[in-house]
């Protein structure tokens, strides 16, 4: 027989689906007792009010935990650390906030002596992925409840309807796409963005100027790393939660950071999302180019596998993974010399490289200049050529003789 539940911890958010997903709980197993959970990563909700509506739909307490500089320091800054980007284009607002959320989820229920966690991700996307293996990872015999999988609602009019029915308090406005929010990013889909073909509307953008509507004057901006982690503003030390307030505000003025994609989700489908990232943005562009002169040849290149799978593993919820761990550990190692200042001009849109300096930068000037040298014997370069292309002159003389042509 399945174990009877009796108080649940709910990722809650104070929308309209975790909103209804209270009372159905309560309706669904046998009046359990159902325990918010919300996370502050920044969001930027009037938090009182997400406290005051759980109540009223019906949740016998409610926490509300801020988590936005664990947020920062312990998970996206090693995502850009490891410079993973998913599909090139997409960093990972939303993926890499889901295991944190549910790392303070399983706390709780613990703590509360909960038997169950249940989410409102639904049944189409990645978040469902991403909440459940991160509580398998962390308490594995917890149960998780999943409504968007088992209730009748299929649309958000139902669920409006729902919660007039259950009086629950909801949102007059009509919120035209659905968006999720966090100091990092802000997401945008549906509506006329299901077609590929149709341009993002200005007057969809909540943060960040329409690049054309960008000041015409540009404006340079300096970014400290230490050991790859970003610690200061044009000279000024910063808490992480500051300093990505500060680049989402002087991006956002610019048009930094707006990305239109359509990405390939976990669970099989193809999904057209826009992001506003323009503190994000300015951090990779600045981090990678510090790379560039901190970071040999060998290690640079092989980095980038390394990145492209640490964004899958990301974005497809594993972040307690042994493999992410592992990953990290590697970054951790070539992040230990990517210290130093890099200088960016933004101008409408655009990130624009002005200079980067580090006291471990690889670059020796002596050695690549155009001017006479004392360091480097030129000469050398014969024996080097010779050896290097030697592969290919032996495949040649093979081809020659057994009379086959190059291709």
């Amino acid at each position: 027989m399945a174990k009877k539940v009796t108080k649940v911890a709910l990722a809650y958010s104070g929308g309209l689906d975790t909103s209804c997903i209270i009372p159905w709980l309560k309706e669904n197993y046998d009046n359990c007792e159902v325990i918010a959970v919300c996370a502050d990563i920044g969001q930027g909700d009037e938090l009182d009010v997400v406290h005051d509506k759980a109540l009223a739909s019906g949740a016998s307490k409610v926490f509300i935990v801020d988590l936005t500089e664990e947020f920062l320091t312990g998970y996206v800054w090693p995502t850009l650390k490891a410079g993973a980007v998913y599909e090139d284009k997409y960093l990972l607002g939303t993926s890499f906030a889901r295991p944190i959320i549910a790392k303070r989820l399983v706390e709780i229920a613990k703590a509360e002596g909960c038997d169950a966690i249940a989410h409102g991700a639904t049944g189409k996307g990645n978040d469902q992925v991403r909440f459940e293996l991160s509580v398998k990872a962390l308490a594995p015999d917890m149960k998780i409840i999943t409504p968007w999988r088992e209730w009748k609602i299929r649309s958000r009019e139902e669920a409006i309807e729902y919660a007039k029915a259950h009086n629950i308090p909801i949102a007059t406005a009509n919120k035209t796409y659905s968006m999720d929010r966090n100091i990092w990013h802000l997401s945008h889909e549906g509506s006329d963005l299901e077609d590929p073909a149709n341009a993002p509307k200005n007057e969809m953008f909540l943060i960040c100027n329409a690049p054309e509507n960008a000041p015409d004057q540009a404006e340079t901006i300096s970014i400290d790393f230490e050991e790859g982690a970003p610690v200061a503003v044009n000279g000024e030390k910063l808490s992480a939660k500051a300093m990505v307030e500060k680049l989402n505000a002087i991006g956002a003025k610019h048009g930094i950071g707006i990305v239109d994609i359509c990405e390939n989700r976990l669970v099989g489908m193809k999904s057209r999302g826009v992001y506003e990232c323009p503190g994000g943005a300015i951090l990779y562009y600045a981090h990678r180019e510090l790379e560039y002169l901190c970071l040999d040849r060998a290690t640079l290149h092989y980095k980038e596998v390394v990145a492209h799978r640490f964004a899958e593993l990301v974005y497809d919820g594993m972040w307690f993974s042994q493999l992410r761990e592992a990953l990290t550990a590697f970054v951790d190692n070539t992040q230990r010399t990517v210290t130093g200042t890099v200088t960016l001009k933004l101008y409408k849109g655009s990130i624009i490289s002005a200079g980067s300096k580090s006291p471990y930068s690889l670059y020796d000037h002596d050695m690549v200049t155009f001017e006479e040298d004392e360091v480097y014997n030129q000469a050398d370069g014969t024996g080097f050529v010779n050896l290097f292309g030697l592969p290919l002159k032996v495949r040649a003389q093979m081809q020659e003789r057994a009379g086959l042509s190059h291709e």
